[in-house]
């Protein structure tokens, strides 16, 4: 009986013509995201923005919201390239859950790749958690998986709107792995990666070139892993017989 229902709710959904909106926080991001059945928007990894930009959204426009895209680790199992998809968002005192159809299609799909999947929890974050410290007592405080700087906001207008939420969030930096300071300042206003602050940090604290390079190999890692759920996550809003674009 509940099986049917998720099954059922899950077919409503993709029957529905509207698009299902993306919500991204890095250009890069957005840009694997884009395709059939889809709008994608990109926070530029600045909640301010991305709550402007909902504001203005149309939530009649579509039939429910994904947040996608990396996060940081807090579990500390998990390793850059793991996909989590989210049984709920906490952010605060808040806490929305996943629409049990929608996240149970993306795990279905899921099967499609090779990636690790697993479910968890994600914690919205207003900045970039950055040290190992702070990511473990996120973990400790929350139980979550992953951190992320959009999910709460993506979560909140999906809940009052009553459209479906999922989120789907892939490992970039792992919990025993601080970002370096670089990073978190070097995010362009497009969500771009500003080369220029990289390098001129870089020649003011050489030490961190070593940080770096593990830090842009784990990303790496991340964003191949992301390519291979834009498909499934398609699968998922399109249903199998659905057309997938190729990238």
């Amino acid at each position: 009986m509940i099986l049917g229902a998720v099954d059922d709710q899950a077919a409503a959904l993709r029957q529905d013509p509207r698009p299902v909106l993306i919500v991204t926080g890095l250009i890069q991001e957005a840009r694997i995201a884009a395709g059939p059945g889809l709008t994608v928007i990109c926070s530029s990894s600045d909640p301010k923005q991305l709550r402007a930009i909902m504001a203005d959204f149309d939530p009649s426009s579509i039939r429910g919201v994904i947040s996608f895209g990396v996060a940081g680790g807090l579990d500390p199992s998990l390793e850059a390239g793991d996909i989590v998809i989210a049984t709920e968002v906490v952010a605060g005192e808040r806490r929305w859950t996943s629409e049990v159809a929608l996240t149970d299609e993306l795990l279905r799909s899921a099967g499609l790749g090779r990636q690790r999947v697993v479910r968890g929890g994600l914690v919205g974050a207003e900045q970039v958690i950055a040290a190992r410290s702070a990511k473990a007592a996120l973990r400790s405080e929350t139980g979550a998986a992953a951190v992320d700087m959009e999910s709460h906001i993506a979560a909140d207008f999906a809940a009052a709107a009553k459209l479906p939420f999922a989120a789907l969030r892939v490992i970039s930096d792992p919990a025993n792995r601080s970002l370096p300071q670089i990073v978190s300042s070097a995010i362009k206003p497009n969500g771009d990666i500003d080369l220029r602050k990289v390098l001129r940090g870089i020649a003011r604290h050489p030490t961190s070139i070593r940080s770096l390079v593990s830090t842009g190999i784990d990303f790496n890692r991340a964003l191949r892993s992301l390519r291979g759920c834009r498909n499934f996550v398609q699968e998922a809003v399109l249903g199998r017989g659905g057309l997938v674009a190729e990238i």
